[in-house]
């Protein structure tokens, strides 16, 4: 089969609210079954992207739910870097996807803002490449402990 229709699960986070520099993780992503993965950011409402650099979305990886044992994704290990919103007028856009091919079973999106930064933001997950083709979503995000 060629469509995405089949074999593949999205999973939408849960709204975020961005204020200031404060760093925000969103759930974890569980890739267990699935080889493939984009990690995409949505916006709703943008009422400041903040100074010149607005906020940026990046991703982490570890194969423990411990939110500490996160790190960076290498740049060797993803599909493009770092998505960023600068305008105040991205309202309710699809800013983009991240696609992630390292080999840690959890990921997560950290979206971290500049002075001024107030905005409502989404992440969500695309998960492909199954191991076996699935009769129900196994791809599910996962709070971290």
């Amino acid at each position: 089969m060629r469509d995405l229709l089949k074999n593949t699960t999205m999973v939408r986070g849960a709204d975020q609210t961005l204020s200031g520099v404060t760093p925000n993780n969103s759930a974890l992503i569980d890739t267990k079954g699935f080889s493939g993965l984009t990690v995409y950011l949505a916006t709703s409402t943008v009422t400041d992207a903040g100074t010149v650099d607005g906020f940026t979305m990046k991703l982490q990886h570890s194969d423990s739910t411990l939110g500490t044992s996160f790190v960076d994704v290498p740049a060797a290990e993803l599909n493009g870097s770092t998505l960023s919103v600068t305008a105040d007028t991205d309202d309710n856009k699809l800013i983009g996807g991240i696609g992630y091919i390292g080999n840690s079973r959890y990921v997560r999106a950290v979206i971290t803002g500049t002075t001024g930064t107030d905005a409502v933001v989404n992440v969500m997950a695309h998960l492909g490449k199954p191991h076996q083709a699935p009769t129900t979503a196994i791809g599910a995000t996962t709070a971290s402990t």
